[in-house]
């Protein structure tokens, strides 16, 4: 018998084997798919005795994996809402949960959401004990750290402007990065958003096309309300995003509206190959 702590809010005895029962992690919770086991524990470490509570909450939370805040927020998110089925209940560690929440709590606070009483840190069991550690710190150098997207005021969309001005803010930038936005309704959400990026230049150190597409998705994930603002309609609209990358935290600066009939921005991003600053 295995004595589940804090976050099982049942009989402080339980029997994990006649308490709790194994079954299928449901297609609606995506973020705990491919996580390297298809069966949960149910109840789970929140506390949900049902398919159908434990669908509904976990959804609230899949904004937030999308946003890749931190390497185990899946880990740490699926160790609770869908725990490994073995004979004893594994936590995260008090530190992975300290991981997260000092990397996902600012994207958190960006939609308007502290990090919840419910994932208090001090509830969980320190490293010297049976829990899920992050990883080494050997991480970080066998790992490319990237910059960071980070909360901020939305950039006023721009769409009157000339390709020389676009030259000139192409100049004082560390990356443009062309972007296809469009929405639909979920039956979870109320609105999805589907995001394609296309970098049109980097001039920041190391970064590669793939890793500048990705700050700019999660960059746009953490700040829904701009994404918000340029999406009034289901019609896919397509953006330019500018901006700099200042001590490892990426800035959008300008957006630029990118219509058809102005070819403005296409002649922006053509002359740039042979552009000199001033």
């Amino acid at each position: 018998v295995f004595a589940v702590n804090g976050f099982l809010r049942v009989a402080t005895g339980l029997d994990i084997g006649l308490s709790t029962k194994c079954v299928v992690i449901p297609k609606e919770m995506g973020m705990c798919h491919k996580i390297g086991y298809s069966e949960m524990r149910l109840p789970n470490l929140m506390g949900h005795t049902s398919m159908a509570e434990v669908i509904l909450k976990s959804t609230t939370w899949q904004h937030l994996v999308h946003t890749d805040c931190h390497p185990h927020v899946r880990t740490f998110l699926c160790s609770l809402f869908a725990p490994i089925c073995l004979d004893t209940f594994i936590h995260p560690c008090r530190s992975m949960c300290a991981a997260v929440r000092d990397s996902c709590a600012p994207a958190l606070l960006c939609h308007g959401h502290p990090w919840p009483a419910s994932l208090d840190c001090d509830r969980f069991p320190g490293d010297e004990d049976m829990c899920l550690a992050p990883l080494t710190r050997d991480y970080k150098y066998l790992h490319k750290v990237l910059p960071k997207p980070t909360c901020q005021t939305c950039p006023a969309v721009e769409e009157f402007f000339t390709h020389k001005r676009v030259l000139e803010v192409f100049c004082d930038s560390n990356f443009a990065v062309k972007v296809k936005l469009s929405k639909k309704r979920t039956p979870f959400e109320d609105q999805e958003y589907n995001i394609e990026c296309q970098v049109e230049f980097i001039t920041q150190g190391s970064l590669l096309p793939y890793e500048t597409q990705s700050m700019i998705q999660q960059w746009l994930l953490i700040n829904e309300k701009c994404i918000e603002r340029m999406t009034p309609t289901h019609r896919p609209m397509v953006y330019l995003l500018v901006g700099n990358i200042e001590e490892g935290i990426v800035l959008v600066k300008q957006v630029y509206r990118w219509q058809r009939k102005d070819s403005q921005l296409t002649l922006a991003t053509q002359k740039w190959r042979y552009h000199k600053c001033l």
